[in-house]
């Protein structure tokens, strides 16, 4: 289970990075086919329309996990996380996130997200 706990932590850190950085290639080669994401206000959205709005560059800076959960259940996982980050007005912000992740031919992809803000 430790090697995918290691897995998982760089998934998580490159899914985060990619919002950050609005890097819709990494996105698609984490994402599974039939991603879903619930995002902050309240729209759900398939794998590609999460792509197109991740393509648009993001207002924010500075946007870290912090207090990282993982839970490996079999071929599936869970990561909850809560988030920091500094706004376009300079002000520092949070949130939380809850990604799900299932083991597909042997390789960990997102399936799920759920952002709050």
């Amino acid at each position: 289970m430790s090697k995918d706990i290691d897995e998982l932590t760089l998934l998580n850190r490159d899914y985060v990075a990619s919002v950050q950085n609005s890097d819709v290639k990494r996105f698609d080669e984490i994402l599974a086919q039939d991603f879903y994401c619930s995002n902050p206000d309240k729209t759900l959205v398939d794998r590609a329309a999460f792509l197109k709005q991740t393509a648009m560059p993001v207002k924010i800076k500075n946007l870290r996990a912090e207090d990282v959960k993982i839970r490996v259940l079999g071929d599936f996982a869970i990561i909850h996380a809560a988030t920091s980050y500094t706004t376009p007005d300079g002000e520092r912000a949070s949130g939380r996130y809850t990604d799900c992740w299932a083991r597909q031919n042997g390789k960990w992809l997102a399936v799920s997200a759920h952002v709050a803000r």
